[in-house]
């Protein structure tokens, strides 16, 4: 589904589209209940559409990131369409913000990237099953000592 094919005040919505504003969480108070309620956008090929972030929902979703809404709700305010995972829905990350991925992934690698002529003939070898010359001095040459 597209975000212009979205009919206010209709379920079973599936889009997925990139997050491109998130404003900050307020809190409210409903039945003696505390929550949080946001108001992000989303954006596809087709359009816009505000997505209304509740409670834990808020804190996964971040700008830049594409999302997935499932089984959602269309509600209509002001004129205004509105996107939320409603009672029976839910919404995933299916890609994460871009410089957060790069940060993520950077954590757990011990990836160098470079553009030395050097470095990058030594790795040759060693995907070459060659071994790496070692720097340090020999343990008899030590013994020699």
């Amino acid at each position: 589904m597209k975000i212009k094919e979205i009919k206010a005040n209709s379920g079973n919505i599936e889009i997925i589209a990139e997050v491109v504003k998130k404003e900050e969480p307020r809190t409210f108070e409903k039945f003696g209940k505390s929550g949080k309620v946001c108001n992000a956008v989303l954006k596809d090929a087709s359009g816009e559409v505000k997505l209304t972030l509740w409670n834990e929902d808020i804190d996964k979703v971040k700008v830049g990131d594409k999302v997935k809404l499932e089984n959602g709700w269309c509600s209509e305010f002001k004129g205004e369409k509105q996107v939320s995972t409603g009672k029976f829905g839910k919404i995933e990350v299916v890609s994460a913000a871009v410089a957060e991925k790069m940060a993520t992934e950077a954590k757990g690698t011990k990836e160098v990237f470079t553009n030395d002529p050097e470095v990058l003939g030594k790795e040759e070898h060693l995907e070459n099953g060659e071994e790496e010359e070692e720097a340090s001095v020999d343990e008899e040459e030590l013994e020699d000592e």
